[in-house]
C-alpha cells in the first residue's frame, strides 16, 4: 500500500488492478462504483496534500521578512531605526468642516411693512451701519400709523386743555374734585397713546428726523423704510424694486460681519472628550498654506441621529476674508486632554494593497519584519500606535521605502 501512495494520479487504474490480481475475489464481489469511489478518495487525498502545501506557502508568505540581499551598500546605509517608547501627549483631533457666518453677528432683514419696494439703495457687497437705509417702501402700513399718531396726538391735546380748564375751576370751588380727577386720567392715558404711536413709526423704520418733522406738522407724505439693524456686510440682496413685500414675512438683505466667522465640524464620541470649549483650533483652507487659529465656543450636547457625530463650534478671525459661507475646510483641534501611548514618525508608516497601516521592525538577526499597526491620533509628525507593536522594539524611520521595494522583489 506504500508503493501504491506515491504514484501520480494518472496511475491510479494501475493500482485498481494490482490490487484485483492480488484479491481477485474481492475485486469480483465489487461493482463500477466502487472502483470510482477508490479512484476519488486517491484523488482527494492527491489534492489534501496540495492544499495543505499551498496553505503552509501561504503561512510562510504572511509571516516573511523583507529579503535585504537586494539593497546596496548606500541603501542599507540610508536605513534608520527608532526605539519605541511610551510617552505623554497632547493629541490632534483632525476633522472636516463647513464654515457659516457668525450667528451672533449676522442677521436677514425681514421688511417690516406690506407694500412694494419703490427703491433698492444698497448692492451686495456694501459696508452698511446700524440704522442705515437699505429700502424704501410706498405702504398704507405706514401712513395708518402716521394717520394714528396724528389723531392720538390731537386727543392728547384736547385732554390735556380740559385738564388745565378743571384745574382752574377746581381752583375757584367751580367743581368737583371726582371731575379734575377724571380729567387728569384722560391726559395720562392720552399721553401713554402717544407714546405708543411713535414706538410703532419707529418700529417700522421711521427715522428720529422724520418723526420730528410728524410732530411739527411738516410731512404729509413718508415713504417707509428699511433700515440695518446691525453693522456690517451685505451678502445678499433679496429683493428688487417694484417688488411686493410683506411685513414680518419678505426677507430682504442679509446683514454680516465678516470679521469674524463660524466653522462647524463634528467630532465622534470616542473623541468627544479631548474636546473643550476654549480649546484653539487651527482651520486649512485650500487656498492657504498657513492656518487661520480660532478657539472652540460650543460642543454639542446631542448626536446627531445621521451621522452618529456632535457637533463642534469653532469662532475664528477672518483675516482678508479667506473664509466664506459654506467653504469646506480641514479643522485641526488642539486638545488639552493629556494621552500616555507609543508615538512613532509619520515616515514609518507605509500602507499595503488594501490601505492598510504597517511599520518594519527590527529583528534581532538583521532582518526586518512587516507588522501591521492600529492608529489612533495624528500629532505633528507622529501617529499614535495602538495595537501591532510594543515598547521597547526598534522601528525603521527611515528608508521604510527600501525595504518595501526589496519585500517585492
Amino acid at each position: 500500500m506504500k508503493t501504491s501512495l506515491k504514484v501520480t494520479r494518472p496511475n491510479a487504474v494501475q493500482i485498481t488492478r494490482q490490487h484485483s490480481q492480488k484479491y481477485p475475489m474481492t475485486v469480483r464481489t465489487h461493482s463500477r462504483a466502487t472502483r470510482l469511489v477508490v479512484l476519488v478518495g486517491l484523488l482527494s487525498v492527491g489534492s489534501a496534500i496540495a492544499c495543505s502545501k499551498g496553505d503552509a506557502t501561504a503561512r510562510t508568505d504572511s509571516t516573511a521578512t523583507a529579503r535585504t540581499s537586494s539593497l546596496t551598500a548606500s541603501q542599507r546605509e540610508r536605513i534608520h531605526l527608532v526605539k519605541v517608547e511610551s510617552t505623554t501627549f497632547n493629541p490632534l483631533l483632525e476633522a472636516t468642516g463647513n464654515v457659516a457666518f457668525n450667528g451672533d453677528r449676522s442677521t436677514q432683514v425681514l421688511s417690516p411693512v406690506s407694500g412694494p419696494a419703490t427703491k433698492v439703495l444698497v448692492s451686495p457687497g456694501a459696508t452698511v451701519t446700524r440704522g442705515q437705509p437699505l429700502a424704501m417702501v410706498s405702504s398704507p402700513d405706514f401712513a395708518m400709523a402716521v394717520a394714528d399718531y396724528r389723531k392720538t396726538n390731537a386727543s392728547y391735546r384736547n385732554a390735556k386743555r380740559i385738564a388745565d380748564r378743571d384745574s382752574a375751576l377746581f381752583k375757584n370751588d367751580a367743581l368737583a374734585r371726582s371731575d379734575l380727577e377724571q380729567a387728569q386720567n384722560d391726559v395720562i392715558s392720552a399721553e401713554a397713546d402717544v407714546e405708543a404711536a411713535i414706538q410703532n413709526m419707529r418700529a417700522l423704520g421711521v427715522s428720529e428726523d422724520q418723526i420730528a418733522a410728524i410732530k411739527d406738522g411738516k410731512v404729509t407724505n413718508i415713504e417707509a423704510v428699511i433700515r440695518s439693524p446691525i453693522d456690517g456686510t451685505v451678502v445678499e440682496k433679496l429683493i428688487a424694486d417694484g417688488q411686493l413685500l410683506q411685513a414680518g414675512t419678505t426677507a430682504c438683505f442679509t446683514i454680516a460681519n465678516l470679521e469674524n466667522m463660524w466653522v462647524i465640524t463634528n467630532v465622534y464620541a470616542r473623541d468627544v472628550n479631548d474636546v473643550a470649549v476654549g480649546e484653539v483650533a487651527n482651520v486649512y483652507t485650500d487656498e492657504r498654506t498657513t492656518p487661520v487659529t480660532g478657539r472652540v465656543d460650543y460642543v454639542a450636547s446631542l448626536v446627531d441621529p445621521g451621522t452618529r457625530a456632535i457637533n463642534v463650534r469653532v469662532v475664528t478671525p477672518n483675516p482678508n476674508h479667506v473664509l466664506r459661507r459654506d467653504m469646506f475646510v480641514r479643522v485641526v483641534i488642539n486638545s488639552q486632554h493629556q494621552h500616555r501611548g507609543l508615538l512613532v514618525p509619520e515616515s514609518s508608516v507605509l500602507r499595503d494593497e488594501q490601505n492598510l497601516p504597517y511599520v518594519f521592525v527590527a529583528e534581532a538577526n538583521g532582518a526586518y519584519a512587516r507588522h501591521s499597526v492600529t492608529l489612533g491620533s495624528h500629532l505633528t509628525g507622529q501617529y499614535e500606535v495602538l495595537r501591532g507593536i510594543s515598547a521597547g522594539q526598534q522601528i525603521v524611520s527611515e528608508g521604510s521605502l527600501f525595504l518595501q521595494f526589496a519585500e517585492s522583489q
